[in-house]
């Protein structure tokens, strides 16, 4: 398979478009990812200025939330149909904007407002950035790629509590959005200059009625997952959008596989690996981000600690997956997916046992080893099983691809955080001790995610990683300088009939 890009083009002949690529999805992915958990931090101090109790302010997140789903299925779509760099500087700026004027904002309908705007760009720009990634890289150098892209999901949700706690102590939480500021405009300028562009096959005609099926099923599922801990599983504002969200998503599947133009070629999900790679992200993602949501949360009630101590507390896990993806190209050929993958869940699976007895007998030598290698663990399972999910994928279908990765992340780390705020609520009255037996209950069930992840991870098949491998590597394509805002055709043409 070819990676429908030249192996060192030079835009302007100044940036390689591998640079201008991973420069911008990065700085752009990071503020995304870490506006879902830094505004956190802020709301009972913007609750504070508006008059507002804590029950009131949830629409400053469930409004960015929504947003954010329901443009993430129509991303893939309007990348094919403006083209890459379009769509992608075209998020970047409205996310940018968006960000300024939250901090303006002096109204709580105001915010609410800007931060559908910001979901908006946010939910275009994980996508595209991603299909970008994967078009601009051969499939042999993307594990290479994986050590950035892995900088923003390590760092970013660990680092939005640390940084939100420390800006609203020290100036005002007007500086959770300001601090977006630096990073978008520059991220802006220096795409608008060098960011190549990857066409894609056209987008002749609007699926209407697959975009609402799609981003309306997924933004009515993350809302129902989203407020269950607080509303309950059993009460009409859950199970009325996650009935009818989960009956949406089920009429997708055979509506985008008759539509001519689909909204999501869904047929992306016939490929074996991906299919099966997207299932061990599933749990693990789910795992994964109760976790983050949980041990805070452990140490701030019954330990005591501050937000921004119990951020620092969990911060290593950020390092911990950094480490792993420095670590996963030198071993990828040696020891092959599959089973770094299997280590990886059965890895983090045993670090999460180890916290629920943590919870009785915390130690604090403990427990920056155990965040460490938790990360550590994760950042293993997550590098290999995303570079192997796309070796086998075309490059005229990237773009759908990635579009169901963003879906399926969402899901999986709202259902991760219902499922963890669940089990801790409805324990905790009847343990009678506590929350530690609580916590415990819920750290098992997180852990048991994460074991079922890398019994999955045992269907991946090598074999096929290998083979894409080696088709792609014995063709070197002549570098040839492409002007930045000039497209970067694929090699391939576009499979679908």
């Amino acid at each position: 398979m070819s990676s429908g890009q030249p192996g060192g083009p030079r835009l302007g002949h100044r940036v390689p478009a591998k640079v201008a690529v991973c420069g911008v999805f990065v700085a752009a992915n990071f503020m995304a990812i870490m506006d879902t958990t830094i505004v956190n931090v802020a709301l009972p101090a913007i609750g504070r200025d508006f008059a507002v109790d804590t029950s009131g302010l949830s629409s400053v997140n469930v409004g960015y939330l929504v947003a954010l789903a329901v443009c993430i299925p129509v991303s893939g779509r309007l990348g094919n149909r403006f083209g890459t760099r379009r769509t992608a500087l075209g998020a970047l700026l409205l996310f940018t904007v968006a960000s300024a004027l939250c901090a303006t904002a002096g109204s709580l309908d105001a915010l609410t407002g800007y931060r559908v705007a910001q979901g908006v760009g946010g939910g275009l720009l994980a996508p595209v950035g991603m299909t970008m990634m994967l078009r601009a890289f051969p499939v042999a150098e993307r594990l290479r790629a994986q050590q950035y892209v892995m900088l923003p999901t390590a760092v970013a949700p660990a680092l939005g509590p640390v940084l939100g706690g420390w800006l609203v102590d020290t100036a005002s939480w007007h500086w959770v959005f300001l601090v977006n500021l630096p990073v978008g405009v520059l991220a802006l300028l220096f795409g608008a200059a060098v960011l190549p562009d990857f066409p894609g096959p056209g987008a002749p005609r609007f699926d209407v009625p697959g975009f609402v099926l799609a981003g309306g099923g997924l933004a009515a599922v993350l809302y129902a997952l989203t407020g269950a801990p607080d509303r309950g599983w059993e009460s009409a504002g859950t199970l009325v959008p996650l009935v009818g969200g989960a009956a949406f998503l089920a009429a997708l599947v055979p509506w985008e596989l008759r539509a001519t133009h689909p909204m999501i070629d869904l047929r992306v999900a016939e490929d074996q690996l991906f299919r099966t790679t997207q299932l061990v992200l599933l749990p693990t993602g789910a795992a994964f981000m109760g976790v983050l949501y949980l041990y805070p949360q452990f140490l701030q009630t019954d330990l005591g600690y501050d937000a921004l101590h119990s951020g620092l507390a969990t911060f290593p896990e950020a390092l911990g997956m950094l480490t792993a993806s420095q670590i996963v190209p030198r071993l990828h050929d040696r020891a092959g997916p599959r089973r770094l993958m299997v280590v990886g869940g059965a890895g983090a699976a045993l670090v999460i046992v180890f916290l629920a007895f943590l919870t009785t007998a915390p130690h604090p030598l403990a427990r920056y080893p155990s965040m460490y290698l938790l990360g550590a663990f994760v950042g293993l399972l997550f590098a290999s099983a995303q570079n192997a999910a796309f070796v086998t994928i075309p490059p005229a279908r990237t773009a759908d691809a990635t579009t169901l990765l963003a879906m399926q992340r969402q899901t999986a780390g709202a259902f991760g955080v219902a499922l963890a705020g669940t089990l801790t609520a409805s324990l905790v009255p009847a343990a009678g001790t506590g929350t530690a037996h609580a916590d415990r209950i819920a750290f098992l069930t997180l852990a048991a995610l994460c074991l079922g992840a890398s019994v999955l991870a045992l269907r991946v098949s090598d074999r096929q990683v290998r083979e894409a491998y080696d088709a792609d590597a014995p063709r070197p394509a002549r570098a040839e300088p492409v002007r930045p805002g000039r497209a970067v055709p694929d090699a391939e043409p576009d499979p679908r009939p």
